[in-house]
């Protein structure tokens, strides 16, 4: 197996990691003190191994899989993987891309709680993961049609259920989705009423 040097603090971290992953690694990104390596979608659980198994590394926990919509591209898909190491207090996010057809390789051989992780991507993006051996939706309803993360999901048209207290049973309806707050300010909300703040200027 191969080794890192012993890190004292972050210090070429980004760079001793891209020598661990050596072909599998595509891009690293250091953005607000965050660390994202982009690597090949064929060996995320190759990359997850080492990551978790090298001592220097010790990412043996793994957060969170959340997946992300850009349907303007050939690889829509990007599925990030949230990884901590308790031991040196790091974290770092792992990325691959994926489109409508192309399974990812399951890590619930790796992390157990991926399963319920790669069923939720998959649930709300279609995203399929190779090996899993439960993948069926978490979130929304059995008989369900589509994936409500998609970009181009349609906002109505769909059928939701939920427990009427009046009823006192499960109802089915409409999906009735507003439009008044389709049109998004970008801006920080946080900083919509202080005085000379750019939202706040008539």
């Amino acid at each position: 197996m191969s080794h890192l040097p012993s890190l004292p603090a972050a210090d070429g971290l980004e760079d001793r990691l891209a020598a661990l992953l050596g072909v599998h690694l595509i891009e690293s990104r250091l953005a607000v003190g965050e660390l994202t390596l982009v690597v090949a979608r064929e060996a995320v659980a190759e990359v997850l191994q080492l990551l978790r198994d090298t001592p220097e590394c010790a990412f043996d926990q793994l957060m969170d899989i959340a997946g992300a919509d850009y349907p303007e591209r050939a690889e829509r898909f990007e599925i990030n993987y949230h990884l901590l190491s308790m031991r040196h207090n790091r974290r770092l996010r792992i990325k691959i891309f994926t489109d409508e057809e192309t399974p990812v390789p399951s890590v619930t051989g790796l992390f157990p709680v991926a399963g319920w992780y790669e069923r939720e991507v998959w649930d709300c993006f279609g995203v399929l993961f190779a090996g899993n051996p439960d993948l069926r939706r978490i979130l929304t309803d059995y008989g369900f049609e589509g994936h409500p993360f998609r970009k181009d999901f349609p906002l109505t048209g769909h059928v939701e259920l939920r427990y009427s207290e009046t009823e006192k049973r499960v109802v089915y309806e409409p999906v009735r989705l507003k439009q008044d707050f389709r049109d998004f300010d970008f801006l920080s909300p946080w900083e919509g009423m202080l005085p000379g703040d750019e939202k706040a200027q008539p």
